[in-house]
């Protein structure tokens, strides 16, 4: 059976050649000739309808070049299409819209291309600012338009691109070793500060009242003389600070005037006496009247003779640590009713194993810390001596509040 664009031979449906393009097997008979003639010169009426489609498609819209691609491999799957018509007037028609389409996208990438140009002009301008913040926002916003804006032929692609990011880079990586340079001397005075506070509270523990005043003023001196850091960072240091040193005064003040001596093995012993007695409020169940032997405790202790007997340092810091283990008791009561309620009705059994999950995840908590403040020790090797000594101080106080949970922890756990 014969058909203008085709024929049937031996029961397959045949395509004539064009456009240089041998004849081609489109398929075969299904039920008759006829029905099957007029299945493939519907697939061609569809195809048609198809190209008009995206004839209309780019007519209507704005961004023309968007549809090149499409068009081209509209175009190039019609050698294979399995219909039956002439293709050939429809292989000229997208033949025309495409050069149609390539003229206006090289006419777009060639304005593209002086927009861009343009827009590297105005980041260059801005690449050696200092005005850190209206800079950046500048610089966003051109961006902005920079990505808006479309491509430009490939020749020229990697030039302007690697143009444009070197302004923008350039700003926004002087801004960073800029304010990294802030920071990391912020970190460096933050240490200072942080090391006359402890400072300070090492004084205010100093028996000598006038050795801790000696003290006292140094570090003020020192305090002013620090550099700047974020006012944040700075107050919660500054607050304690100056408690610590307003109480020293007052101490010093108090210390001018004559007090009775003690013997040195009269002081020992009661030193002995009074670490005795805060051992047994430490392993006590807390409350009230324990914290209040304890405060008491402590505040006897600091009417005790400036002056000690170099053997009483192995008692003051068995003092020192079983106070911190009544209020470190206290702490983990208070945290374990606030995380849990109606913490104070549960079974004692339940209460310990409670709290000693509390404190597992403090002291992983503190050794953490731990590791991050060794850590900066390693990295901040310095041959400033006072910054060495504040470094291992900060490490011996961790280890002791380490010690001090884990102490807890242990009496907890052997009681379940």
């Amino acid at each position: 059976m014969e058909h203008p664009y085709g024929y049937i031979k031996d029961n397959k449906v045949y395509l004539r050649g064009f456009l240089n393009q041998p004849d081609r097997v489109i398929g075969e008979v299904k039920e008759d000739e006829a029905s099957t003639i007029k299945y493939f010169e519907d697939r061609f009426e569809s195809l048609k309808e198809k190209i008009e489609a995206l004839k209309k498609d780019i007519e209507e819209n704005q961004n023309k070049g968007s549809f090149l691609m499409k068009l081209i491999h509209l175009k190039d799957s019609l050698l294979e299409y399995d219909a039956l018509g002439d293709f050939v007037p429809l292989i000229e028609d997208l033949e025309k819209q495409q050069v149609f389409l390539e003229d206006i996208i090289q006419k777009n990438r060639a304005r593209n291309l002086e927009i861009k140009k343009g827009l590297i002009l105005e980041a260059e301008a801005f690449k050696n600012s200092t005005d850190w913040k209206n800079t950046a926002e500048e610089l966003k916003n051109i961006k902005m338009r920079w990505i808006k804006t479309g491509p430009v032929e490939k020749e020229f692609e990697d030039e302007i691109e690697s143009q444009f990011n070197s302004a923008v880079d350039t700003f926004f990586d002087n801004r960073k070793h800029y304010f990294e340079g802030l920071a990391l001397q912020a970190e460096v005075n933050i240490k200072v500060y942080e090391d006359l506070v402890i400072q300070a509270r090492e004084a205010f523990d100093n028996p000598d009242a006038k050795k801790a005043f000696e003290i006292s003023k140094r570090i003020q001196k020192e305090w002013k003389a620090a550099g700047k850091v974020p006012a944040e960072r700075r107050q919660p240091l500054w607050d304690e600070f100056s408690k610590l040193n307003n109480r020293i005064f007052s101490r010093f003040k108090r210390s001018v005037q004559t007090e009775p001596q003690m013997k040195p093995w009269e002081l020992m012993k009661k030193m002995e006496s009074m670490t005795e007695e805060m051992k047994k409020l430490a392993k006590a169940e807390t409350n009230p009247e324990v914290i209040s032997s304890a405060k008491r405790l402590q505040a006897d202790w600091k009417k005790l003779p400036q002056r000690k007997p170099r053997e009483a340092n192995l008692v003051m810091r068995s003092f020192t640590f079983f106070s911190e283990v009544v209020f470190e008791k206290l702490f983990l009561d208070k945290l374990a009713n606030s995380k849990f309620q109606e913490f104070d009705k549960k079974d004692p059994v339940e209460q310990k194993k409670i709290k000693a999950s509390i404190l597992k995840d403090l002291i992983y908590r503190d050794e953490n810390e731990l590791a991050t403040v060794k850590d900066n020790a390693d990295n901040f090797k310095t041959n400033e001596e006072e910054f060495e000594i504040m470094l291992r101080r900060k490490i011996s106080a961790f280890k002791r509040k380490i010690d001090v949970k884990n102490f807890i922890l242990k009496e907890l756990t052997n009681k379940y």
